[in-house]
């Protein structure tokens, strides 16, 4: 596996706090992302959640905080309870005109097994992130998130 991070850029036409707050705030998360517990960003703060397949695998998913600069980055560890590897996500906003531009790194990705039936069970810690295409109240067009969706299939 290669040791080139994922990285994915998106302009979505809104304020940086509104898409801020939709990767900070747990009710805001839920809408998109993970039903998480709970979630604070805060340097520290451990969270946890289980996703996957509804019908045959469903994975824990252990993360803790590890930045925060209030409006513009946010990164936290990302790894699966009982397997190999450790990664990191890390969310950045910019200003980009009139909305914002969001890149998404995620980190660490060679550190889990290579083996293609754990890919296929865990579909990889940047397919679940690859769910922020699922921002519908601040998506530039449908037809953009389309696209997303099937470049994350193919």
């Amino acid at each position: 596996m290669s040791t080139q991070p994922f990285v994915i850029e998106r302009v979505y036409s809104a304020p940086i706090q509104k898409v801020w707050e939709a990767i900070t705030v747990k009710e805001k998360m839920k809408e998109w992302y993970f039903d998480l517990a709970e979630f604070k960003p805060e340097v520290g703060f451990e969270f946890e959640f289980t996703a996957g397949d509804k019908d045959n695998f469903q994975y824990r998913h252990l993360c803790r905080v590890t930045k925060v600069v209030e409006g513009k980055t946010i990164a936290y560890t990302w790894r699966y309870d009982g397997y190999e590897g450790d990664s990191e996500v890390t969310w950045e906003l910019f200003p980009e005109g009139n909305g914002t531009k969001l890149i998404l790194t995620h980190s660490g990705l060679e550190t889990f097994p290579p083996l293609d039936s754990f890919k296929k069970k865990i579909l990889l810690p940047a397919g679940h992130i690859l769910q922020v295409f699922r921002l519908k109240s601040i998506w530039k067009s449908k037809k953009q998130q389309s696209r997303a969706f099937a470049r994350l299939h193919n």
